[in-house]
């Protein structure tokens, strides 16, 4: 024993043995991130550093860091060399954005396959694929509506992680609008479908023609009556929204997340600092699940 441990020694004392050692952790165990915009603001901030628990839902496939390239064919094709379990509601996850793979995003799963979700001004519903009586079992009677003739949970998760949360007067519906409609973006649509839900209230705004710019003029866009964007999740992926609601690409914008895209979880933030590159000490070697529940009287972004 006393051999092995002093091979072993020599082996991790050696520039071969560091290096194996630093990307066997890289690859399976803990990878580096930085939070680069503020969607998940409050809960983690623009200037966080944190590591990622990469075996949280089983182990990715990994990626060379920076370049984000795979190291090992995708054979099984699940995205993973061991299979595990699945994001779960309201954890916040790390994931390949599916526009552009390159990239690496964190965002909450509001949803998993089977549910299905609402999304109008300020608020998000969610219909458990488990149905009405698990909702009833689960959640208090004030947070519960019913709409489309079924059960739903209006804005889930919110006094759970205090950092979720909407911007007064928000335009991200028309934002959503404009994005599908704008004559440069013919090639995406948005992911939801639209819906009139007869339980809200109509728009205030003109909503039903909307004025887009193009190639230096204003072209006018006719916009069917709706007051709710609609989707339900397919099997074995996951709604992602941002915790700050009004300023996140998401879901929303790229549809669901296969599990195939799924890398693994915030787990400890190791350094901090806001945009004046002033620490955050209060941050500073905390858990990411103990961070998203504190809620912070003020943000130093």
């Amino acid at each position: 024993m006393k051999r092995f441990l002093t091979k072993l020694y020599n082996f991790a004392s050696s520039w071969t043995g560091t290096i194996i050692i630093v990307f066997f952790i890289i690859f399976f165990i803990a990878q580096a991130f930085i939070i680069p915009s503020a969607s998940m603001q409050n809960s983690l901030l623009v200037g966080d550093f944190l590591f990622a628990k990469k075996f949280a839902y089983g182990i990715s496939i990994p990626r060379i860091p920076f370049s984000n390239t795979p190291v090992f064919p995708d054979i099984f094709n699940n995205g993973h060399l061991i299979e595990g379990k699945r994001p779960q509601r309201g954890d916040i996850v790390i994931f390949l954005n599916p526009l552009n793979t390159d990239e690496n995003y964190v965002k909450r799963c509001f949803a998993v396959g089977g549910d299905e979700v609402i999304y109008t001004d300020n608020a998000f519903y969610l219909h458990h694929n488990e149905g009405d009586e698990y909702i009833r079992a689960n959640y208090p009677q004030e947070k519960i509506v019913e709409l489309l003739g079924k059960l739903w949970v209006e804005n889930p998760y919110i006094k759970e992680y205090p950092g979720i949360h909407y911007e007064p007067n928000s335009r991200t519906m028309i934002n959503m609008v404009a994005w599908e409609n704008n004559p440069w973006r013919q090639e995406r649509k948005i992911p939801m479908s639209k819906i009139l839900v007869d339980e809200f209230e109509p728009f205030d705004y003109a909503f039903r023609r909307l004025t887009i710019p193009y190639e230096g003029r204003y072209v006018d866009v006719d916009v069917p009556n709706f007051n709710a964007f609609y989707t339900k999740v397919p099997r074995d992926e996951f709604f992602m929204i941002g915790d700050n609601r009004d300023n996140s690409q998401d879901s929303r914008f790229f549809g669901s997340v296969p599990y195939k895209l799924v890398i693994g979880k915030p787990w400890f933030i190791y350094f901090s600092w806001d945009s004046n590159k002033v620490p955050r000490w209060d941050r500073m070697g905390k858990f990411a699940s103990t961070i998203e529940k504190k809620e912070y009287k003020k943000i130093r972004y």
